[in-house]
């Protein structure tokens, strides 16, 4: 993978992207989907929330197909969106994550 983007954008499906792959508004999903995919997940889900929000009714459901984000973690963004930010630094609740693997000692 690019270090350009930590995952892969995501290429958009809708119906107006498959007719006409050059046309404008497939060109702004393509922008959308490399901003999207150079973003962690917190800010991910924060900025597809803002652009469904932007859009109105069915914005959920219209960025989820352009993005491949699930309607569920947009409906989160849209929560976390009108909650104050946070600002200790991470990108996780503390605790998230994998478990540490604890080594054992060896007698």
């Amino acid at each position: 993978m690019s270090e350009e983007f930590p995952r892969k954008p995501y290429g958009c499906c809708c119906s107006a992207c498959q007719e006409q792959p050059e046309g404008d508004l497939a060109k702004q999903h393509r922008d959308i989907n490399r901003l999207v995919a150079s973003l962690d997940e917190k800010a991910r889900r924060l900025f597809v929330a803002f652009l469904a929000r932007q859009h109105g009714r069915g914005g959920v459901a219209h960025f989820s197909g352009v993005t491949g984000l699930s309607r569920t973690t947009i409906r989160l963004g849209l929560v976390q969106f009108d909650q104050p930010p946070e600002h200790d630094g991470r990108s996780r609740r503390p605790g998230g994550g994998r478990p540490r693997v604890e080594k054992k000692a060896q007698p």
